[in-house]
């Protein structure tokens, strides 16, 4: 459990009863897609994170009280250029509440007054309105130009003391201006619209790429371009349809996400349904090279999710896998299912342009072709050969084009991980250069969560500011939650900033969000150095055996061969000892106690480190 100091953002639906008893499917679909379209793109955009779904609307968390003031003010803008041609009856008024307050926080989920005053607010909020806390108020009144009315002090149901309460005009953006109304095509009505502006996301992470175009329009196809058709509900349950679309709709969000990727909204995708799908027709009128189609089948608690990626050109399934789940977990598991689908399509669509790149170009690549095959490459068990293959290439990718975001990125997280493992002759120049690249991508794109995770991933290799390290790898997660690499860094980060018992949680996320992911050995060694960080033996031998059973890493074997030792099995200590010979040749205890002292200067992790470098005393390991 930690603590910290957030700002909350409450927002609801008026009337939300009255609409869903009105038509239930439509007010549903149409919550949906504001939630897809506007208020997660906007949060994210704003650097907050959604950590609480309700039927009716969300909770989200900001660092930030300007960013959770101005997220609001562009929400409401958003839903008032959505509302601007509709009939009253037919229109979705949005109440947002924000508060500044101590907050409890809990795995991925936020509790405490700082969260409840936050939601109480919405009983004085009005429809299309803004309700702040006078703690939020002091923050922002000198920052913003706002227009303000004053409600004093309110009792507000079950806390205690009176809470100043100000209403913010929600027409009224910084600087006073009123924002111009962008009237925007809904619902199925995108699908028979002219062509809206395509926009082709060349960053790294950031809100979603979505086109509109009307079916039987030719449109040439991007790379990285995709369409995730309407899961088939193969069920006859409504609850069982409805969480089908909620995982079409949150994996479209997510696959957004993707450096360069360019996906299709969901109410484009949705008017292929009930279709029996022709994936090159499908191909050539909505421009995209994959569709990822795909079906859902309940049998009492159990869920099953069988999912297959298609080739447009060829209509051929390139990759197919199944996800099952407790369905009486049905709420997490949506999470955990559409992050899954998410990771493991970013691989497989990062491998698969790699391919086709080399088959079209052979001789000839561009800077996209390289960086494509380097994070191929990269997206493979670490060795010293792998990451310098990935380096090339990455050069070569920004020989040709030097700003492009997803080479820098990449040979960023290569000069890092190179450090980390300790395959660098320079290690404190390359650390350099590695944080003032990543940096100039993050100038431009400051919502690259994959930027934040590999600036994470450059401070946790520095081996000192473990602090910045988790604030960056948060803020990718914030950005991007199903980006498992960052909860499994998250968790490194933990024990190494002294904070052991905390790492569990991010790395089984980690795990349960990839579970068959290239890092997983990683994972799984971080969990088990935990556990022997904290002098729980036998939990951790599970784990680093687990680990090692994936893939051989030296560093699980002496964790492995400390942990044999202090728990009295002499054999396996010296077997542990002669693996990890192998790996790391002529390695002995003062070269570990080197390293321990490189990786972290906390007093918590140097104590708790200590007690492994005695098991590996007394499990044989030569002291010098």
């Amino acid at each position: 459990m930690d603590r910290r100091l957030a700002a909350i953002l409450a927002a609801d639906v008026v009337g939300y009863s009255r609409l869903m008893e009105r038509d239930e499917a439509d007010t549903y679909e149409r919550l949906r897609t504001h939630r897809v379209d506007l208020f997660e793109p906007e949060i994210a955009r704003h650097h907050g994170r959604v950590f609480k779904l309700m039927g009716d609307g969300l909770l989200a968390e900001f660092g930030s009280v300007v960013d959770a003031v101005e997220c609001a003010f562009a929400i409401q803008r958003g839903m008032a250029e959505r509302n601007d041609s509709l009939p009253s009856g037919q229109r979705m008024d949005l109440r947002i509440e924000i508060n500044l307050g101590d907050v409890i926080v809990e795995s991925d989920d936020c509790h405490g007054e700082g969260v409840n005053i936050a939601a109480r607010l919405q009983q004085l909020a009005k429809p299309g309105g803004i309700a702040v806390s006078g703690t939020v108020l002091d923050h922002v009144k000198h920052k913003l130009s706002l227009d303000i009315e004053k409600l004093g002090a309110r009792h507000l149901k079950n806390i205690t003391e009176p809470v100043d309460v100000y209403l913010l005009a929600p027409e009224t953006a910084a600087g006073g201006a009123r924002a111009p109304p962008s009237p925007l095509p809904r619902g199925r009505r995108h699908a028979r619209a002219a062509v809206a502006a395509a926009v082709l996301l060349l960053g790294i992470g950031g809100a979603a790429a979505y086109r509109y175009l009307s079916p039987g329009e030719a449109q040439p196809a991007h790379r990285l371009s995709i369409v995730v058709l309407p899961l088939s509900n193969l069920g006859n349950d409504r609850e069982e349809g409805y969480f089908a679309e909620g995982i079409t709709t949150d994996l479209t969000a997510d696959l957004s996400r993707i450096a360069g990727s360019f996906v299709i909204a969901p109410s484009t995708a949705r008017t292929y349904k009930g279709m029996e799908p022709d994936p090159k027709r499908i191909g050539r009128e909505l421009g995209v090279r994959y569709i990822l189609d795909g079906s859902l089948r309940r049998t009492e608690d159990r869920v099953r999710i069988n999912a297959q990626l298609i080739d447009t050109s060829t209509g051929a399934a390139i990759w197919s896998d199944r996800f099952d789940g407790d369905w009486t977990r049905s709420t997490q598991l949506q999470d955990i299912i559409t992050g899954r689908l998410a990771r493991r399509l970013d691989l497989e669509l990062t491998n698969e342009e790699s391919r086709r790149g080399e088959a079209e170009r052979p001789n000839s690549p561009d800077a996209v072709d390289l960086a494509m095959r380097a994070w191929s490459v990269l997206n493979q068990p670490y060795s010293r050969e792998q990451l310098a293959q990935a380096r090339a290439l990455f050069e070569r990718a920004l020989n040709i084009d030097p700003d492009l975001p997803k080479a820098l990125v990449g040979l960023s997280q290569v000069m890092a991980m190179e450090v980390n493992y300790r395959w660098s002759d320079t290690p404190t120049e390359q650390l350099r250069r590695a944080i003032d690249t990543v940096t100039r991508v993050l100038s431009a794109l400051p919502d690259g969560a994959t930027a934040h995770f590999v600036k994470g991933e450059i401070l946790r290799a520095g081996g000192r500011d473990y602090e910045a390290a988790i604030s960056e790898y948060d803020a990718a997660i914030a950005i991007n939650p199903s980006l498992a690499p960052a909860y499994g860094a998250l968790g490194g980060a933990k024990i190494r900033a002294g904070k052991s018992r905390e790492a569990f949680a991010p790395l089984e996320m980690a795990i349960s969000l990839s579970p068959r992911d290239p890092l997983l050995n990683i994972w799984l060694f971080y969990t088990c150095h935990a556990h022997s960080h904290l002098g729980e033996d036998e939990l951790a031998i599970e784990w680093c055996r687990r680990s090692i059973a994936v893939k051989p890493f030296w560093i699980a074997y002496a964790d492995l061969a400390a942990d044999y030792a202090r728990t009295g099995h002499e054999s396996e200590a010296r077997t542990a000892v002669t693996e990890l010979g192998k790996l790391m040749p002529d390695y002995t205890v003062a070269r570990w106690s080197e390293d321990g002292n490189g990786w972290s200067d906390n007093p918590v992790f140097l104590a708790e480190f200590r007690r492994i470098t005695e098991g590996l005393r007394k499990a044989g390991l030569p002291e010098r």
